[in-house]
């Protein structure tokens, strides 16, 4: 059995306000591409489809583009922490009759366990188990005991409830934060787990000792957690400054009979445009500008100790694709310095307020102040 292990698509997702569908389609196009040259029996997909809980008709256009991309392919599909299990899990029992198979709420009842789906190769079955995303408040009536201890002790007992025939050959999709032990994946800003590392959230991937492989979500760095069978594939894009250095991959697994050690190879994807991080003096950075960096997105970061005038359209004449630009010289170093302890205790707004004037000796006028208010909320919505 050959199957694709991809996660994390965020369709829908803005880069620093740049619409990334072209890049999405970009994915589409070379995950089809070699699907017709590798010719996989089934397709995973670990969570985070879609960006945002209600997608926008674009995003939702690019899953119908994937999913007619594999057309005649088994497609196995969980929901993650940013897709709405109602909207992601739309017209399943149709799809479900074309082999593609989708996961969204964790099974809740007396005796909860993992849903599975059966299909058979020349060596016999091969058992797929889907295990979306879930948080405990799901299972406080049913398991109180685990709900209250957390996401690890809720997947262990699921697992636990599972009728797992270890003659067979059994995978699982799943999308948490998994640690092996004490030590925690590498993680990037663009992955919503600050609060739980270290903390209930944290789910230890032993629970999936049984398995022969874990085709794991939630991480944006291609990694393996433990040892090389529980694997997160990462994100098919760029969707940080932070993830300037991934190199993205679809993972292919090769799997044969029971016992036999599985093949893993990563496929590498190219990006339309990269991710670059510039750090220097305005003409210094300017001089570096060429026709590649001209097409990349690219965060600049200035050393310059006076403050340049329109700075951000001057550098726009040499980068098409400017996400961000940031000055770090001594002045905006000293000012959080003396700052950062009063900064802690002030809202977001008034922090930001602050240190706006600070930096450019004026306060923020209505439109900008407006701006960073629609900004405050849409990340408080997601």
């Amino acid at each position: 059995m050959r199957f694709f292990h991809i996660s994390d698509l965020h369709f829908g997702k803005l880069l620093y306000g740049y619409d990334l569908t072209e890049e999405h389609r970009n994915f589409i196009e070379q995950l089809g591409d070699y699907c017709d040259k590798y010719n996989p029996d089934a397709v995973l997909i670990a969570g985070d489809v879609y960006d945002r809980s209600v997608p926008s008709a674009d995003a939702m256009t690019l899953l119908d583009e994937l999913l007619n991309k594999l057309s005649g392919r088994k497609v196995f599909i969980i929901s993650g922490n940013h897709d709405n299990a109602k909207r992601l899990s739309f017209g399943k029992d149709f799809l479900k009759k074309h082999d593609i198979y989708i996961s969204t709420v964790p099974q809740t009842g007396e005796n909860e366990k993992i849903e599975k789906v059966t299909f058979a190769d020349e060596y016999g079955n091969v058992n797929i188990y889907m295990l979306p995303f879930l948080k405990p408040a799901l299972f406080k009536n049913s398991m109180p005991e685990e709900a209250a201890a957390g996401e690890d002790a809720i997947i262990k007992k699921l697992v636990e409830n599972t009728d797992i025939d270890k003659n067979e050959r059994n995978i699982i999709l799943a999308h948490q934060f998994f640690v092996s032990g004490h030590k925690e994946p590498e993680l990037c800003e663009s992955e919503q787990t600050p609060a739980i590392v270290g903390g209930l959230d944290a789910v230890d991937v032993s629970a999936f000792d049984d398995f022969e492989y874990a085709a794991l979500g939630h991480i944006h760095g291609g990694q393996f957690v433990g040892s090389e069978k529980n694997r997160y594939s990462g994100t098919p894009i760029k969707f940080s400054v932070s993830e300037r250095n991934h190199n993205k991959n679809i993972v292919m697994v090769d799997m044969e009979e029971k016992n036999k050690e599985i093949e893993i190879t990563k496929l590498p994807l190219t990006q339309i445009r990269d991710v670059k991080k510039l750090t220097g003096y305005f003409d210094d950075i300017i001089a570096s500008a060429d026709e590649e960096l001209k097409n990349d997105y690219v965060s600049i970061t200035l050393r310059d100790e006076e403050i340049i005038p329109d700075v951000k359209k001057k550098l726009g004449a040499y980068f098409d694709y400017i996400l961000e630009v940031v000055v770090d010289n001594s002045e905006t170093r000293k000012i959080m310095l003396e700052d950062v302890g009063e900064l802690k205790e002030m809202s977001p707004y008034d922090a930001f307020d602050t240190f706006f004037e600070q930096l450019t000796d004026r306060k923020m006028n209505d439109a900008e102040s407006e701006l960073f208010r629609e900004i405050l909320s849409e990340v408080g919505e997601e």
